[in-house]
């Protein structure tokens, strides 16, 4: 990582108000250059608290922006940080009008030129393409990472029309605890402890209004960009990582837009910026490669980004199962179009007598975790545990390698005696001695095999065929492995199991297929290359060590006489941590999933939060905990949430919340 000191434009920053149309004003940090002229802005737009949480990333990337010419700005959204008003649903429609406000409040100021871009990653990945989705004219171009098009079947919260039971749980209750923290009353004043309860008055569990919505109704159309690609009217940059659950909007955006105004770019990365150094690797000039994407669009300078490959992606060569990887090995390809001319479809015929798949609720438990920050136990470790519970079908790699880039897909003839079930598909790289490598996977919601829209019951004693995607990805199966297929009907807790899934079904191989988009380029180096990643001076935030013995970051507990499986996760997001302000910032999450091995309707979900924020002078101190729990039986899912907030060890706010929810579809 190279550390700069020293940019074209010297840089200073101030905190400012944003004033929205209903008088609400939002909480911002505009760092700029020092110059008379006027410049292009660029705005990252996010509910994580731009004076603690997101500031040590913040100030990797926004000053080092100012340094090269644009007025960089971070503002918190609406209900967040230090904005006022109420926090709302993901990407409401009140969030995605404020963003057009905020971009067009850039483009009035005097220091602007009135271009403006949008940039980030995960929500504020999100957002801007949601708000070029609303056209505001002042928005000229857009980098996009780690987010998705599709918001009911590439999100957190199902997958294949089935609940995401990691993440519809764990991702609700994280928001809860966040959406719970106070303003911090050296930036928001005095006022902060009434704006703090009247904020608290309109919490609400984000989980209630997901499990609400089990089809692709109105509600996850509404901030679904794959709607209506065409009311995008910005240029976009999209990029993702192979290790991320959004990479499948990459390949999407740069099919359905504008060759002219968009390119995709597709790492080994986790769920992370490409330039932090975070495996795995390896790590690029993001911030060099984004400023070109800036020049060219809101500068009008050629900086020949735009006669880049329509796709830049990298290929991973094979590798060895393991939960973290400094570095893969692989190499970075171009395609000029896509869907590509040199991508042929290539099928694999099943073979075998019909089995019947009830594999046991607890498969899964070695799916690693859904979003990889980079942390040691975020990948699938070995999968020859997951193989031995599923249906495997393996394919041997002739003499030359197999290289595929794309979404494999498979076609399944299926029966099966009950209403409802799942499907999962995993693809594994095999080598010699058996070791299985997770390369990608894919599921399916049988209810949901007619379209996401409906929910259609599977007729008893049926054969039907069902086709459905796998996750996109880069990899290069080397002579002497095997490709293995698995198939397996359970899949916890990536996948809520319903009630009868038990009993699993049959599937006959002489009607089902595996097919892979296999790359017929050459293998030779394309040349594409990218400059060493740098970064601004970091903000100088400590992470001093505590005396609490460090959790396991997963953990997996078997209790043999009563036949159930215990996960227990550290998510990780940052722990303890003191900043130059003063502000001593404590952060403790934990997340439990527990199944019994024969019983779908045993499953159940835990969420603990603790957060304190405190600083000695002027001794403030507030504390928030938090606990979510969600269990499902035949009818529907039950969900339980509490949120008590402390100022100085006294309780300022305590709210519970039970919900009935039926369970409709996923």
């Amino acid at each position: 990582m190279i550390i700069r000191t020293e940019f074209p434009y010297a840089t200073a920053h101030e905190d400012v108000r944003i004033p929205m149309p209903d008088g609400v004003e939002l909480y911002a940090r505009i760092w700029r250059p020092v110059t008379d002229r006027p410049v292009p802005a660029l705005l990252e737009y996010l509910p994580y608290r731009l004076t603690d949480w997101t500031a040590p990333r913040d100030w990797q990337r926004h000053p080092w922006y100012a340094g090269h010419g644009y007025a960089s700005v971070r503002v918190d959204v609406r209900g967040h940080g230090c904005s006022g008003g109420r926090p709302g649903d993901e990407y409401d429609a009140r969030e995605l009008a404020d963003g057009v406000a905020v971009v067009e409040w850039l483009a009035a100021q005097p220091w602007c030129t009135g271009s403006v871009g949008m940039f980030g990653i995960s929500w504020g990945g999100f957002n801007s393409l949601q708000i070029a989705a609303l056209a505001p004219e002042a928005l000229k171009a857009v980098v996009t990472v780690c987010s998705t098009d599709d918001r009911f079947d590439n999100d957190v919260h199902y997958m294949g029309g089935s609940v995401l039971a990691v993440d519809m749980h764990a991702w609700s209750a994280t928001m809860l605890a966040f959406a719970a923290r106070p303003p911090d009353p050296r930036y928001a004043g005095d006022g902060w402890r009434t704006q703090w309860l009247d904020r608290l008055e309109g919490l609400e569990p984000l989980v209630h209004t997901w499990l609400a919505h089990q089809t692709r109704d109105d509600y996850w159309r509404h901030g679904s960009v794959c709607e209506d690609y065409g009311a995008i009217g910005a240029a976009v940059l999209a990029v993702g990582g192979w290790h991320d659950p959004y990479r499948d909007t990459v390949l999407r955006l740069v099919s359905a837009l504008p060759a002219g105004r968009v390119r995709g770019l597709i790492g080994p990365w986790s769920h992370q910026y490409p330039d932090r150094g975070l495996p795995p690797g390896p790590a690029i000039g993001f911030l060099q490669e984004t400023l070109r994407w800036w020049d060219h669009w809101l500068k009008d300078t050629d900086t020949g980004v735009m006669d880049e490959p329509l796709l830049r992606a990298w290929i991973s060569d094979t590798h060895r199962p393991a939960t973290t990887y400094a570095e893969l090995p692989g190499r970075w390809v171009g395609e000029k179009t896509w869907p590509s001319p040199s991508i042929v479809p290539v099928s694999y015929g099943l073979q075998g007598a019909p089995v019947t798949v009830a594999s046991p609720q607890h498969t899964g438990l070695d799916a690693g975790r859904f979003f990889p920050f980079g942390n040691d136990a975020d990948l699938p470790p070995d999968q020859r545990e997951e193989d031995a519970k599923s249906a495997c079908f393996e394919f041997p790699v002739p003499a030359e390698p197999v290289e595929i880039l794309g979404r494999p897909s498979v076609t399944l003839r299926l029966r099966m005696d009950v209403p409802y079930g799942q499907v999962v598909a995993r693809l594994c790289d095999v080598a010699p001695d058996g070791a299985s490598t997770l390369v990608t996977r894919g599921a399916l919601n049988l209810s949901a095999r007619r379209g996401r829209d409906r929910a259609a019951p599977w007729p008893a004693g049926a054969w039907e065929d069902v086709t459905f995607d796998l996750g996109g990805i880069g990899h290069r199966f080397p002579p002497g492995h095997r490709i293995r297929l698995s198939l397996s009907s359970a899949y916890w807790p990536w996948i809520w199991p319903r009630a009868g899934s038990e009993a699993g079904w049959t599937l006959d191989p002489a009607g089902s297929t595996l097919e892979l988009p296999v790359r017929t380029a050459p293998t030779a180096p394309e040349g594409i290359t990218f400059e060493p990643p740098e970064q601004s001076e970091p903000l100088g935030v400590s992470y001093p060590a505590t005396l609490d013995e460090p959790r396991p970051e997963r953990l997996v507990v078997r209790d043999v006489a009563r036949g159930t499986w215990r996960l227990e996760v550290d998510p990780r997001y940052g722990g303890t941590r003191v900043y130059p302000d003063g502000l001593e910032y404590e952060e403790e999450g934990r997340e439990v999933y527990e199944i019994q091995q024969s019983d779908p309707l045993s499953a159940h979900t835990r969420s603990d939060w603790r957060i304190r924020l405190h600083r000695p002078e002027p001794g403030w101190d507030v504390r928030i905990e938090t606990r979510s729990e969600i269990s499902c039986d035949e009818g529907g899912f039950t969900t339980s949430n509490e949120v008590v907030c402390r100022e100085s060890d006294e309780i300022l706010y305590h709210r519970t919340w039970q919900r009935r929810l039926p369970r409709a579809a996923g």
